[in-house]
Formats: C-alpha cells, sequence, structure tokens
C-alpha cells in the first residue's frame, strides 16, 4: 500500500489489521518521514516507485503474488510500480488507485509546492487530510511540512510517459464530494489498462476511505476483490455493488 502526499505508513495501519487473516498487507514507509525522516524526500513520481521496487526486490518480494494500492499520490506510484513490473515480465494481481484522476490528466495544483507554508495547510485541509488545529502547533507544522512539499512537488511534476497499456485489473475508488477527483478524472484510469476497469464512489472526500462511516466498505472492497475472481466487465456504482 502507497501513502499520499504528506502521509506515511501508519495512515494504512487499520487496513492491515482489518485485513489480516486475509491478506498480508506491506506499507511503504518513503523517505523522510517518521522513523525516516532524516532521509531526504524524493521529489519525483517515478524514482519514488523505482524505490519501492527496489525495497521489494531486495525482500525477495518482486515475484509473489502482488496487488498495488494507492492513494491520491500514492496511486501515481502504483501506477509506475505496475508498468516497472510488468516490463520486468512480473503480472500484478490487481491495482486500486484511491482519491486520483487518471495518470494522463493534468492536476491542477501547478505551483503550491512553491508556494508558502500557510497554502501547503490550507491545500490539506481543504482535502480533509489533517485537523486542522492540530497544523496549528509548530511541532507538528515542521514535521508535516518538509515531506509535504517534497510530495506536492512529486505530483506537480510528474508527466504521463505514453507506454504499452498495463494488463493488469484497476480498481478506481473515489469520494463522491472529494474537490479534486471528479467520477470523469477517475474514469480516465480505464484507458491505461486492456485488463477489467471498475469504478466505485463511497460518500465521503478526498479521504473518504478513512472516514467511519466507509472505511469498512473500503475493506470489504479489497477483501472481495483480493480473495476472488477480478471482475470481467466494467462497472461504476456507489458503495456497495448495485444489485443485479
Amino acid at each position: 500500500m502507497l501513502p499520499h502526499a504528506g502521509g506515511s505508513a501508519s495512515f494504512y495501519f487499520p487496513f492491515s489489521e482489518a485485513l489480516s487473516g486475509d491478506v498480508d498487507v506491506l506499507v511503504a514507509q518513503y523517505p523522510g518521514r517518521q522513523e525516516r525522516h532524516r532521509e531526504p524526500s524524493i521529489t519525483d513520481i517515478r524514482e519514488l516507485a523505482v524505490a519501492v521496487h527496489a525495497a521489494l526486490t531486495a525482500d525477495g518480494l518482486d515475484d509473489v503474488p502482488l496487488a498495488l494500492f494507492g492513494h491520491s499520490m500514492g496511486a501515481l506510484v502504483a501506477y509506475e510500480m505496475s508498468g516497472l513490473l510488468e516490463e520486468r515480465g512480473v503480472s500484478v494481481g490487481h491495482l486500486f488507485v484511491s482519491g486520483c484522476r487518471g495518470a494522463a490528466v493534468p492536476n491542477d495544483l501547478q505551483g503550491l509546492h512553491a508556494r508558502d507554508d500557510d497554502a501547503l495547510l490550507a491545500e490539506l485541509a481543504a482535502m480533509g487530510g489533517t485537523d486542522v488545529k492540530l497544523l496549528s502547533h509548530p511541532d507538528i507544522r515542521q514535521m508535516v511540512l518538509p515531506p509535504l512539499r517534497a510530495d506536492f512537488r512529486a505530483v506537480e511534476t510528474y508527466w504521463h510517459r505514453p507506454r504499452q497499456p498495463l494488463q493488469v485489473p484497476v480498481t478506481a475508488l473515489i469520494g463522491d464530494v472529494d474537490p479534486r477527483v471528479q467520477p470523469a478524472a477517475a474514469q480516465a484510469w480505464s484507458g491505461l489498462t486492456l485488463g477489467s476497469y471498475e469504478l466505485r464512489i463511497f460518500h465521503g472526500d478526498h479521504f473518504f476511505l478513512a472516514a467511519p462511516g466507509t472505511f469498512g466498505e473500503v475493506v470489504g472492497l479489497l477483501r472481495d476483490r483480493l480473495t476472488e475472481p477480478s471482475p470481467s466487465t466494467t462497472d461504476i456504482s456507489h458503495g456497495e455493488e448495485e444489485p443485479a
């Protein structure tokens, strides 16, 4: 699982716990945060993908059955990783892209990473990622801002490199009131794979997947897709599957 801009591995701990017994969850910890806070942050999406892939290879995990889940910036990292793995002849079982426009859709955050601290934190607060009161604490700001700025730079400077479509089944997940990702932008992921594609829309903002009301639904979707055959047709639905 791959974190969002400014995020860390701890964001996914509840998912790891909820999926325990059904799925072995591995979570990437990007440099520049938590126990890796002394390491320089990476400001390029493809470099992040290469670094995570290298970590998998070092642990002998790059050729085991693997699915990738990324939220927001993490979705771009997961997409690039899928391409790296397929280029090396490794099949990815499933690609989950959450809270993110299709990789080929231009983002609208140009120049944000170069703006002042208040602008960065205002964007994070607007997306619902962090409690506004926490952001006013000097120590929290000092901890959050450097990796957040680096990650926004990575997202803003990312450009989609034309490549052969992926083979992996793709599931896109978005919140119905996400200010950054509308259904049409998420639907663009369907053009980047020859595998099956589905778009699932949940109630919530950019961080819908962590909200108490939708967390269980997202976990259920992951469990279903990772323990049952992948869907063979495109499906667009809201929350749980539509009744037949």
